[in-house]
């Protein structure tokens, strides 16, 4: 007669399985997970940095020049300690990962950080001409406050430049991290490579993707579904050569493109003023003061 095994021995026998499927033959394998960045802590960190630029919108109590000291370094003081703590895994796990030994001094967490806090004065200049181009851009918008409070864009791009700092630096994984929580968050998929210009907008946005090499001028106003992307790599492509050649467009000052535009290619330029219509398909250069549009047969039955 057949024993019926309890509920906790099949319980258990599936751990068994689950646990020989660890046999390191995978990449999913590793078990370095000391080493890896935490993503929550990632995350509280960004919000810690959201709340020192945009303080008044985030305090939960009223604030003025006497406790503005006091209300900044409640965020930036555990940003800090985070931040650091975290750039050390990613450059730990990057040792472990990529098996090579780390060439930098235990101190660079800490130099890194204080580098980006030294650029927030810089960042919240950058962000406060983002949030007046929306504002001049979309006559829906009541108020400044309401763009800063409602706009996925925003939240976006101000994740963006903050993480645009660490890619620079370079650091490993975190500003990754970052771009994927506001791409969770809004829809708006900005690599943290990505090179992005004055007064950017970006209307309604989902579906917008921006890659890594992209190259944005100032005074861009983008709608939702546009691709600045790369062309699809040929079988058998060396992944090492392309990483770090230019793979996306360049979109120089004063464009405008529209719903649903796929602009592909690191030769791709959009020359100065150009309109791109929605839906327009481009893998080749347009002069400046170009306007494309994309006009589809007509087919009647």
């Amino acid at each position: 007669m057949e024993t019926k095994l309890s509920l906790q021995d099949q319980l258990e026998e599936v751990v068994d399985l689950v646990m020989a499927s660890y046999d390191g033959s995978h990449p999913i394998d590793s078990l370095e997970s000391a080493a890896l960045p935490n993503r929550r802590a990632v995350i509280e960190a960004l919000q810690h940095l959201h709340s020192a630029i945009y303080l008044g919108f985030y305090s939960t109590r009223p604030l003025d020049r006497s406790n503005l000291h006091y209300s900044i370094s409640e965020h930036l003081y555990p940003a800090y300690a985070i931040l650091v703590e975290q750039i050390r895994r990613a450059i730990s796990f990057e040792a472990v990962c990529c098996r090579a030994a780390p060439d930098r001094d235990p101190k660079w967490a800490e130099e890194v950080v204080l580098r980006l806090f030294r650029k927030l004065p810089e960042l919240r200049h950058l962000l406060n001409l983002d949030v007046v181009a929306a504002f001049d851009g979309d006559p829906a918008a009541k108020s400044v406050e309401e763009i800063v409070f409602s706009y996925p864009a925003i939240h976006a791009i101000t994740t963006h430049r903050i993480a645009h700092e660490l890619y620079l630096e370079p650091v490993p994984m975190i500003p990754r991290i970052m771009s994927e929580e506001a791409h969770s968050r809004t829809g708006i998929d900005l690599n943290p490579g990505a090179r992005i210009g004055e007064r950017f907008f970006i209307d309604h946005g989902t579906g917008v993707v921006i890659g890594e090499t992209t190259m944005i001028g100032n005074n861009v106003k983008i709608y939702q579904g546009v691709t600045l992307g790369a062309l699809s790599l040929p079988r058998g492509a060396d992944l090492n050569s392309l990483r770090h050649r230019k793979r996306h467009p360049t979109i120089e000052d004063d464009v405008t493109i529209y719903s649903g535009a796929t602009i592909l290619g690191g030769d791709t330029v959009i020359g100065k003023g150009s309109v791109i219509g929605g839906n327009v398909w481009l893998v080749e250069s347009v002069p400046p003061g170009s306007k494309i549009s994309y006009n589809a047969a007509l087919t009647r039955r």
